[in-house]
């Protein structure tokens, strides 16, 4: 990621605030803070960038795995279920080489950019060369996630995921063996290796329930709260996960998880979906939070996770993209509300300012970025603006943005992007990545041949 420059102002035509929309405010930026908020601005100050629109802070991705964006239509063919579409996701892995991997994600990435998401958090497991031997670095693959963040212009928390069995009791198989480092200790070993920069966060994730024995669970949660970083986890996505842990363990994954001293307020269960009642108590009791992915769950047939009761009982929300069926954090935040919706047959489970908070400022504090995702003095200079007269968001009253952004827009409608002070997309172009389609259809082209 190039430096921020050092000093500049943006004059926003509306911007939300955290609880309201403010017409007129100008921003100040110094070396890629926000230095101060001036609200009552009604014209652009000489010199100013001006964002036309609705301005928010960067959203937080912060459940991405960058090569199922590969799967992106080949998957749609058919009838199946989440296990079958694990294998097409296999077989993509497959041809993953350092060097493919750093084109696709720049690409991903640039494409997340345009979305106005200026952090990720990338679930990744795909460590070692096919066959599970490792590269002459260890870490090429997590290294090339990193670099294709830099070159994107993006912030990342990359989550360097313990990938060790196939299911309770049962060595990796052909495809895995490439995730596994054979012991939580040498997974320990191996991305303690790996270092934090300016754009760069190292935290740590569990695949999931099946995929770390249970007695190896503490070694991972152990190295994230030395580090005091953030630690993430697949959480009952599937029945049959639940089923299984029951079978092995005579309790639920939760259980599991808290018994050996995983859950906290630096971890994140994602998906969430099938829980118990003692589940959900012991995940907002624990101030565990819940990333949410809606577009992935009902792509895969998940299910529906029961998001406004783990808040109520404590559990920070945030969202994510998981498998990038669609790339679009706005759809993501209303998918929440419109499946419980759904669910329940009421409206308004949320307020549009709740749910863009799951999408900015939760979103990056469970990514590990607790000074990022607000536009108050002292936080990282991230913005995101959404225009506000396209074909989908004109009409509404400006004070209504943050209602109009949730329910009405899409990525398509944003704009700008700035991270860390420094235009990322302008006027819906990436400034970095100069034809990100092309990018895309390039990168997913090469696993494909």
């Amino acid at each position: 990621m190039t430096s921020p420059e050092r000093t500049r102002t943006y004059w926003l035509e509306h911007a939300w605030l955290g609880t309201h929309v403010e017409p007129g405010v100008a921003v100040d930026v110094s070396d890629g803070r926000i230095a101060a908020v001036r609200t009552d601005v009604p014209a652009p100050p000489p010199g100013a960038e001006i964002l036309r629109g609705l301005t928010l802070p960067g959203l937080a991705n912060a459940h991405s795995h960058a090569f199922h964006r590969a799967l992106r239509g080949t998957v749609q063919v058919g009838s199946g279920t989440f296990w079958t579409w694990r294998e097409v996701m296999y077989s993509v892995a497959d041809r993953l080489t350092p060097e493919a991997y750093l084109d696709l994600a720049r690409a991903v990435y640039a494409e997340m950019a345009l979305a106005g998401i200026t952090t990720v958090g990338e679930f990744h497991y795909v460590h070692h060369a096919p066959g599970g031997t490792p590269y002459a670095d260890p870490n090429a693959m997590g290294e090339a996630l990193i670099e294709a963040a830099a070159q994107a212009g993006v912030r990342i928390t990359l989550l360097d995921t313990c990938y060790l069995s196939s299911g309770f009791g049962e060595p990796p198989n052909t495809h895995q063996l490439r995730f596994s480092d054979g012991t939580a200790q040498a997974w320990a070993e191996r991305c303690s290796v790996l270092k934090e920069r300016d754009h760069v966060r190292i935290g740590a994730a569990i695949h999931s329930v099946r995929a770390v024995p249970a007695e190896q669970l503490a070694t991972v949660a152990h190295w994230a709260e030395e580090r005091r970083a953030p630690l993430h986890v697949h959480l009952s996505e599937q029945t049959a996960e639940n089923d299984a842990c029951r079978q092995a363990h005579g309790c639920t994954p939760t259980r599991l998880l808290a018994d050996h001293g995983v859950l906290g307020p630096r971890t994140t269960g994602v998906h969430n979906t099938h829980l118990t009642d003692e589940d959900i108590a012991l995940l907002g009791g624990s101030r565990t939070g819940t990333c949410m992915c809606p577009t992935t769950e009902r792509d895969l047939a998940d299910g529906i996770g029961p998001a406004a009761a783990l808040q109520a009982a404590g559990s920070p929300l945030s969202l994510g993209s998981d498998s990038h069926a669609v790339v679009d954090l706005l759809e993501e935040a209303r998918a929440m509300e419109l499946n419980e919706r759904l669910r329940t047959r009421t409206r308004g489970h949320w307020t549009a300012a709740a749910l863009l908070r799951a999408a900015t400022a939760d979103g990056h504090a469970a990514l590990g970025w607790d000074d990022t995702g607000r536009i108050e003095a002292g936080a990282r200079a991230d913005l995101t603006t959404i225009a506000l007269d396209s074909v989908r968001t004109a009409g509404p009253l400006p004070r209504l943005g943050a209602e109009t952004a949730v329910f009405a827009a899409t990525a398509a409608d944003v704009r700008h992007t700035v991270v860390g002070g420094r235009h990322v997309v302008r006027d819906g172009a990436h400034t970095l990545v100069p034809d990100v389609p092309e990018a895309l259809a390039r990168a997913v082209e090469a696993l494909r041949a």
